[in-house]
C-alpha cells in the first residue's frame, strides 16, 4: 500500500443480545444501519469501505443498498468465532488504495456506533501520522476502567496486516494495541461513541 485511505467497516455480527437480527440491517435514519456508517466512512474521507458481513449475509447483501462506488463486501464464514475472524477477513480483502503520496491508512470502524459523524473520521484523519495508530477517545463516555481508547481507530496500513493477524476471538486487535500502547495517539470527539448492544442503547437509532 503506498497512499490512501481503506476503511474496514465490521459488520458480520448477529446482533443475538438485541434479538433484532443482524445490527447492520438495523433502520437507522430511514435505511440500514450499514448503509449510513457506510456513508459516514466515505464522507469523512475513506477512499475504499470495506464492509465485512457474516449473519445472515445474503439477506443483509439483498436489503441494504452497498453495491456502490468505493464500496466492497466480504462475507466472513467464520463470523462466529468473533471480531478477530472480521478483522483479518477485511484486511485481507482490502484493495491497492487510491491517493497522494505516502503511508496508506486504514481505518477500523463498527456498525454498530451510530453517532459516529463524518466530522469525526475527518478528525481522525488529520490527526494521523505515519507509523503510528490513531484511536477515539468520546468525551462523554463513561469511564469503565478499560484503556480510555475506542473505536473508530486508524492504522498505518503497515500496522494493519500484523494487527490483524494478532487479533483473538472477539477481543479483536486489542492485545496488539496494548502491546504497543507507545504507538497509540489519542482523539477526543464529542459524544459518547455508545454501541448499540441492547434495548437500552436503541435511543441511539432514529
Amino acid at each position: 500500500m503506498t497512499g490512501g485511505t481503506i476503511a474496514v467497516l465490521l459488520a458480520a455480527g448477529a446482533g443475538t443480545r438485541l434479538g433484532r437480527g443482524p445490527k447492520a440491517l438495523l433502520p437507522h435514519r430511514g435505511r440500514p444501519l450499514v448503509e449510513h456508517v457506510v456513508n459516514v466512512l466515505l464522507d469523512g474521507g475513506c477512499d475504499t469501505v470495506v464492509v465485512v458481513l457474516g449473519a445472515q449475509a445474503d439477506r443483509v447483501r439483498a436489503e441494504a443498498s452497498l453495491d456502490v462506488p468505493g464500496v466492497r463486501v466480504v462475507v466472513n464464514d467464520s463470523w462466529e468465532t468473533g471480531m478477530a475472524s472480521s478483522l483479518q477477513a477485511g484486511v485481507a480483502a482490502a484493495p491497492e488504495p487510491v491517493g497522494g503520496p505516502g503511508a496508506a491508512r486504514v481505518v477500523v470502524a463498527h456498525v454498530d456506533q451510530p453517532g459516529v459523524t463524518p466530522d469525526d473520521v475527518a478528525r481522525l484523519l488529520a490527526a494521523h501520522r505515519p507509523g503510528r495508530v490513531t484511536a477515539s477517545r468520546w468525551a462523554d463516555a463513561v469511564d469503565d476502567g478499560r484503556p480510555r481508547w475506542s473505536h473508530p481507530l486508524v492504522l498505518d496500513a503497515g500496522l494493519a496486516a500484523p494487527a490483524a493477524a494478532s487479533a483473538v476471538g472477539d477481543a479483536g486487535a486489542r492485545g496488539f494495541l496494548r502491546a504497543h500502547a507507545d504507538l497509540i495517539d489519542v482523539v477526543v470527539h464529542p459524544g459518547d461513541g455508545r454501541d448499540v448492544d441492547t434495548a437500552a442503547d436503541l435511543d441511539l437509532l432514529t
